[in-house]
C-alpha cells in the first residue's frame, strides 16, 4: 500500500496548505524556512538527525518540495533533511533569469554554505534531478553521493525529440508547450489544476498516489502567472544545459539513478553509465514518473542502501 501521512485522510476544507503546516505535520521535526542566497531567496524546509549526513532532496516541475512528504519521516531518522524549492519553484522566489541547471546549482551550494554545511548527498527528481547532477559536477568537493530520480541531466539527444507523437516513445508534448512564452500563464492561470490532473494520470501507475490534498498543494503553487512564467524558465534553459554538459567531465562522486518500471528506467540504464565513474541503475516496480509518491517504501530503501 501507498506510504500515507497525517494529512491524507484530513478534509479537503481543513488540510493546510502553506509550508510551515505542512512542514510541521511531518513526523521527524521539520520546520519551513527561507534563507537569501546571492539575491535569491529560498525556501526549504529542515529536520531530521541534526548530527546525520546532509541529506538534500530537490524537487520537479509541477510539484514542490511537498512531493517528498512520504519519504521524509522515515529519511528524517538517518539524515538531516534539506527539502528545497529551486528558484521558481513554490515558497522561492521568481526572478526573471537564471534558471539553467549550472546556476540553480549554484543556488543549493550557496545554501549549504549559508548553512554551515561542507558536503552533502543530493538527491533530485525531474528537474530536480538535472540539477543534482549539475550539482555533482561544479561542486565534487561539496557532493557525497548523487542521486537521480527518473531523469537525468539534458542531453544533446533532446534537441531531436519528435513534434509528432510516435508509438515508440512518449510524446513530451509540455517540453514544446513549456518554450513558448506568455500563452501559457495566459492558459493556465488560477486553472493549473487541469494540467496537474492530466499529468498525473498519464504518468503514474496508480493516479490516486498523488491524493487530492497534494494535488491541492501543487495547484497553488502553481496557479499564479509568475509561477507558471518560472516552471516553464527550467524548460526554457535546456538548450544552455546541454552546452553545459559537454564542458563537463564524468562525475566521480557515486551516481544512482531509480527509474519507474513504467517510465523512464530503460532510458537511464542506457544513458547514465556514461554521467560518472561509479554509476547504477535500478528499477522501481509498480512505479511511474513520480517514483516518491507512487512507491516512497522502494525509493527510501534504494536510498538509504546507496547513501548508507
Amino acid at each position: 500500500m501507498p506510504r500515507t501521512t497525517p494529512l491524507d485522510d484530513a478534509p479537503l476544507d481543513d488540510a493546510p496548505l502553506d509550508d510551515a503546516a505542512l512542514a510541521a505535520s511531518l513526523d521527524g521535526g521539520f520546520s519551513s524556512r527561507h534563507a537569501d542566497v546571492d539575491g535569491v531567496r529560498l525556501h526549504y524546509v529542515e529536520g531530521g538527525d541534526p548530527a546525520g549526513a546532509p541529506l538534500v532532496l530537490l524537487g520537479g516541475w509541477p510539484q514542490t518540495w511537498w512531493q517528498w512528504r512520504k519519504v521524509l519521516p522515515d529519511l528524517a531518522r538517518r539524515y538531516r533533511v534539506i527539502a528545497v524549492d529551486l528558484r521558481g519553484m513554490g515558497g522561492s522566489a521568481k526572478p526573471e533569469g537564471g534558471y539553467d541547471k549550472k546556476t540553480l546549482a549554484r543556488d543549493v551550494h550557496g545554501l549549504l554554505v549559508r548553512l554551515g554545511i561542507g558536503s552533502a548527498h543530493v538527491v533530485g527528481h525531474d528537474i530536480g534531478a538535472m540539477v543534482a547532477y549539475a550539482f555533482a559536477a561544479n561542486h565534487p568537493e561539496a557532493t557525497r553521493k548523487v542521486a537521480l530520480l527518473d531523469v537525468a541531466h539534458p542531453d544533446e539527444g533532446w534537441a531531436a525529440m519528435p513534434l509528432l507523437p510516435r508509438e515508440d516513445l512518449r510524446h513530451l508534448w509540455w517540453f514544446a508547450f513549456n518554450q513558448v512564452h506568455g500563452l501559457p500563464e495566459q492558459l493556465l492561470a488560477g486553472r493549473s489544476r487541469i494540467l496537474l490532473d492530466w499529468l498525473f494520470a498519464a504518468m503514474t501507475t496508480r493516479p490516486e498516489d498523488i491524493d487530492e490534498h497534494a494535488r491541492a498543494v501543487y495547484a497553488r503553487a502553481y496557479d499564479p502567472p509568475e509561477a507558471i512564467r518560472a516552471g516553464n524558465d527550467w524548460y526554457r534553459a535546456f538548450g544552455q544545459d546541454i552546452a553545459d554538459l559537454a564542458t563537463y567531465a564524468p562525475v566521480t562522486a557515486p551516481l544512482l539513478a531509480l527509474g519507474g518500471e513504467h517510465s523512464n528506467h530503460r532510458r537511464l540504464a542506457a544513458d547514465v553509465p556514461a554521467l560518472g565513474t561509479d554509476t547504477r541503475v535500478v528499477r522501481i516496480d509498480g512505479s511511474g514518473h513520480y517514483l516518491p509518491e507512487e512507491n516512497p517504501q522502494a525509493v527510501v530503501e534504494e536510498l538509504t542502501r546507496f547513501l548508507g
